[in-house]
């Protein structure tokens, strides 16, 4: 009750008054505004690929923004608001496409990230992005149910006194260096490393476990929280502690070391039960988002007659109630499908295709009509979802999943209908994915679109120039993004896929969300996927669903996407991200048996729990912009191993190291978070 009551006299007092007008887009809000956006791009590239999770950019830069913009005179908080808008694009845009778009890759479609074809992709789903959620604007952030969190959150940031903004940038700055240190010396020098594994044999099976000490992965569980957390050692304990053995014993123990073997089962067997209970995961979410959908859908209609009636009796809106003009809206949205054909048709189907000129116009016509009819709906769950549970519990890799298997089995149809599938495997996957990574990008910029029109409701905020602001946003991260992507990739390789020939697996980005999508694609029109395992990862799943539904009544809850996750992930993938979860709760428990009664002392636990929130967003930049960093030598030399200084034989010692080390990083977690 006490966050829906801030809720509703934040929407009707904003900060800055309708009567009141400040400037907002100015040229120091640009070049701040595209130079964070640029950063936290990069971050999140590495993050993503990685992982296959991104970390919220917002209130990072609403902080850095506050910190520069007060050195200017006569700077005010709706330019801050303007430089958070736009700088949060870079993460959201990332993500949509670092999700996808390595599928190319994995697929062998592309030989690595073309530059011009991904900067339109990016950009018209990112266009597409912004324009969907003007329709929702007004509907969504007068729904008095949704509260949004994160909104909330960065307007109280932004909100923030001069001596908390030294302290909040001294938390980010201390994090951001201790991330950087400790993955140049894991990844840069090799001193450190951020795995550590003991896998042995035994005549019938292999049993062992598998270390990650990644400061960037420890971070980012820390943000996520204990849910999540327990989320991930439930996939650990399934996939990998019972999952292992008890595959080796059923199929056989591979050949090789303890090591070699792990991984062949991994590829053969482990991945796919992930895949499988991800992908029902993914159908119970789209399920429980049917009352949302129609609740959106119904609410933008409702939205568009009502600028007309206030059109026709000459009403002109306020200044906080201006938004890009709804028949501006309209047009776009129509003559957006002249250049979504062109790409699709142009540019993403294979040039020797085995069909028809008229069939292939007939299918990336209908493919670039689904972006727009199914990207509304798909955007309407996304937009609704950043006011209900706030953009960073989005399951936007749900959405795109679904998106995916909707449109790869219309496909199949036409392909049923006209000729059979046999020699068309590659036109429909590439098809597929091509056009998906313009709705994946379309879902998360929708997402973090809603969550920053809620900021600046709660602000003062003009919505046509944050709307502006998102759109050349998209422009600027559209242009980086290939080149940040493409240098990643031959640094580390993404998914299995190596540019050069001796590059340590270790090290290269795994893509989890890109593979999954590159599997499902493939697995609809080859029909060789092993169903078996993805039966198995679906009986997880619904045990995982129903267990859900049970402990929610109890304020907790199982995440069976993040179960699913975490059992196709490596485990050295995992457990520092269980590592976090963990010291968050450990810290939160520690907090509220210092701070009794609890009501009384709310503040005070508050402010502790913000300061753990930038040190681990700090750490999660920092480790990251250090890969992007390390990825320019890495590609120039083309080895991972060009700064390594550790020599060969004493490279047990690095893992010793480097548990010392997340030993004492997780030791001055806790002290910072918990100093007066």
């Amino acid at each position: 009750m006490p966050n829906n009551k801030l809720n509703h006299q934040v929407t009707e007092s904003p900060v800055i008054p309708a009567s009141q007008s400040l400037p907002e887009i100015t040229l120091k809000v640009i070049i701040l505004g595209t130079i964070l956006t640029v950063i936290l791009a990069a971050a999140n590239a590495y993050l993503g690929l990685r992982v296959g999770q991104t970390i919220s950019a917002s209130i990072p830069a609403a902080i850095i923004s506050m910190s520069i913009l007060r050195f200017f005179r006569n700077s005010n908080i709706l330019e801050n608001t303007m430089v958070q808008t736009m700088a949060s694009v870079g993460e959201s845009l990332i993500s949509g496409v670092a999700f996808i778009l390595p599928a190319m890759i994995i697929l062998h479609a592309w030989s690595g990230f073309y530059y011009w074809q991904t900067v339109f992709l990016s950009l018209l789903g990112g266009t597409i992005g912004v324009l969907f959620t003007i329709p929702l604007r007004r509907a969504l952030l007068l729904d008095r149910t949704l509260r949004y969190p994160e909104g909330i959150a960065i307007s109280n940031v932004l909100k923030a006194s001069v001596t908390n903004e030294k302290s909040d940038m001294k938390c980010l700055t201390y994090g951001g260096l201790a991330g950087g240190v400790i993955s140049l010396f894991q990844i840069g020098f090799q001193i450190l490393t951020d795995t550590f594994d003991f896998w042995v044999r035994s005549s019938s099976s292999v049993f062992g476990f598998e270390l990650g000490l990644s400061p960037a992965l420890i971070a980012a569980g820390y943000i996520v929280g204990i849910n999540v957390a327990i989320s991930f050692l439930v996939g650990i304990l399934i996939g990998w502690v019972a999952g292992v053995p008890i595959l080796a014993w059923i199929f056989g123990t591979p050949a090789g070391a303890s090591t070699d073997a792990v991984n062949t089962l991994y590829q053969s067997y482990i991945r796919y039960i992930g895949v499988g209970t991800m992908l029902v995961g993914s159908i119970w979410t789209l399920f429980t988002l049917l009352k949302p959908i129609t609740q959106s859908i119904s609410a933008s209609f409702t939205t568009l007659k009502k600028a007309k009636q206030d059109k026709i009796m000459g009403i002109h809106a306020i200044r906080t109630e201006k938004d890009i003009p709804i028949n501006y809206v309209l047009w776009a949205s129509i003559l957006i499908l002249i250049p979504l054909f062109i790409l699709i048709a142009g540019h993403l189907v294979p040039d020797h295709s085995p069909v028809s000129h008229s069939f292939r116009v007939l299918i990336c016509g209908f493919s670039a009509i689904y972006v727009l009819i199914g990207g509304f709906v798909f955007c309407s769950i996304s937009a609704y979802f950043a006011g209900l549970i706030g953009s960073s519990n989005t399951p936007v890799s749900g959405l795109v999943v679904s998106a995916l298997l909707i449109l790869c089995l219309a496909l199949l149809a036409f392909f049923n209908t006209v000729g059979g599938v046999h020699g068309r495997e590659l036109l429909g996957v590439v098809l597929g994915i091509g056009t998906c990574v313009i709705m994946g990008v379309s879902i998360a910029i929708s997402n973090d679109t809603m969550q920053d029109l809620k900021v600046g409701q709660m602000l003062g905020a003009t919505p046509w120039k944050q709307q502006m602001m998102l759109i050349f946003g998209v422009v600027v991260a559209s242009f980086v993004v290939p080149p940040i992507l493409d240098l990643l990739y031959h640094a580390y390789g993404i998914g299995g896929v190596f540019p050069h020939p001796g590059m340590s697996k270790a090290q290269m980005l795994s893509a989890p969300q890109a593979v999954l999508m590159a599997a499902v694609a493939q697995g609809v029109y080859t029909h060789n996927l092993p169903w078996l395992m993805l039966g198995v990862g679906a009986v997880i799943a619904v045990i995982c669903i129903g267990i859900d539904e049970i402990v929610k009544q109890f304020g907790t809850r199982l995440p069976v996407l993040a179960v699913g996750l975490s059992i196709y992930l490596p485990m050295n993938t995992t457990i520092p991200v269980v590592i976090g979860g963990l010291l968050s709760y450990i810290i939160q428990l520690r907090l509220n048996s210092k701070y009794k009664p609890r009501v009384q002392h709310e503040h005070e636990i508050a402010a502790h729990r913000h300061r753990g929130l930038l040190l681990a967003c700090g750490i999660v930049a920092g480790a990251s912009i250090m890969g992007v960093i390390l990825a320019i030598p890495f590609a120039l030399k083309e080895t991972s191993d060009a700064l390594k200084i550790m020599p060969d034989q004493l490279m047990p010692l690095a893992g010793i190291l480097s548990i010392i080390v997340t030993f004492f990083l997780c030791t001055w977690v806790y002290r910072v978070v918990m100093k007066k």
